[in-house]
């Protein structure tokens, strides 16, 4: 359930901002009236006095937002965050809008974002129409040369330039790039090659390329394609890519975008939703099998990055609308927020 200040934000979405897209995400959130101060330490307090029985203004609605903000742009204002984009957010084109038009939110008020990608849909769609059956072995796709040739040309080809038309048409400026521009991203093997074909990891970072676009004020969007010493070309996960993307940029935050509300405390009851919880936690729920299956990946991926330097990294519900704003502009978050 989301929170006063992320009800409130979100709410405040459902108006089309003069420099995003026109796309309207109906959002049907009643909004308390809080009285909201920020005193001088940063905390989120309520006043004693209380809320007008008059309703708002339209105008004083915006400004009521943007005031209880503030303490958030400043504290990730010039800060770079990696986004991993993916899942029900990539294919549903409401979603996708909505994305697009947080990351420029964001960009626009200071931060530094840089998204990472994958597109195993559109993988899919493609090996269809070319009546190549897809196989996967432990929940990874089996790529075999055939199958690498499709996936770079759908990663790297069509849907990175999509997403990075789509940032450009949002009036900011994105720059698309592969792990293999400006030998950004060197790729090894998996240990399990010789059944999973061509899908690799990530041997080494070079983010030079990375930094000039986003101390230029530009958004990199990386496809999660790589080459090794040899130029051999590898399917790479995406949450990898960004976790390691991320360290190496020594980012701020990590979040990656998933089709479940977060770490769960019970995987059969959605409100059992851990909002935030340290690496020793995270680990002990993975030993006592809490935390299984696809979301092992993703949990080792956050504590691989925190390990190296990121401040925090956040496993969000990319099916909530504007999740990616509740996660960094209040205090509610969107899921589960991972700490060092």
């Amino acid at each position: 359930m989301l929170g006063g200040a992320a009800k409130t934000f979100t709410n405040f979405l459902g108006a089309p901002f003069p420099f995003i897209s026109s796309t309207k995400i109906d959002i049907k959130i009643k909004r308390t009236q809080t009285n909201l101060s920020f005193p001088s330490n940063g905390c989120r307090c309520i006043s004693a006095s209380a809320a007008s029985p008059e309703p708002a203004s339209p105008g004083q609605f915006r400004v009521d937002i943007l005031s209880e903000s503030l303490p958030f742009i400043q504290k990730f204002r010039g800060k770079t965050i990696v986004v991993k984009y993916g899942g029900a957010a990539m294919k549903s084109p409401e979603l996708q809008a909505s994305v697009i038009n947080d990351l420029v939110l964001l960009w626009c008020v200071g931060l530094r974002p840089v998204m990472v990608h994958g597109g195993g849909p559109e993988i899919n769609h493609w090996l269809g129409r070319l009546n190549i059956q897809p196989v996967f072995r432990d929940g990874l796709r089996v790529t075999d040369a055939e199958t690498m040739e499709i996936v770079s040309m759908v990663l790297v080809g069509k849907v990175n330039k999509i997403l990075v038309s789509l940032i450009n048409k949002a009036d900011a400026t994105a720059v698309g790039l592969s792990g293999v521009d400006g030998k950004l991203l060197t790729a090894r093997p998996s240990p399990n090659s010789s059944n999973l074909g061509f899908v690799g990891e990530v041997a080494r970072v070079d983010p030079a390329v990375l930094r000039s676009l986003v101390d230029s004020g530009q958004i990199p969007v990386v496809a999660s394609v790589a080459a090794d010493e040899s130029g051999q070309l590898y399917n790479i996960n995406a949450d990898t890519v960004a976790g390691e993307l991320a360290a190496a940029l020594g980012a701020e935050k990590l979040i990656l975008l998933t089709d479940v509300a977060g770490i769960l405390e019970d995987r059969n009851d959605p409100e059992s939703l851990v909002k935030k919880i340290d690496i020793k936690g995270v680990t002990k729920m993975i030993e006592d099998g809490i935390i299984g299956g696809g979301m092992i990946p993703k949990v080792n991926c956050c504590i691989r990055s925190l390990a190296q330097g990121v401040k925090t990294a956040s496993i969000i519900d990319g099916r909530v609308p504007h999740s990616l704003l509740l996660e960094i502009l209040t205090d509610e978050g969107a899921g589960t927020m991972i700490t060092g």
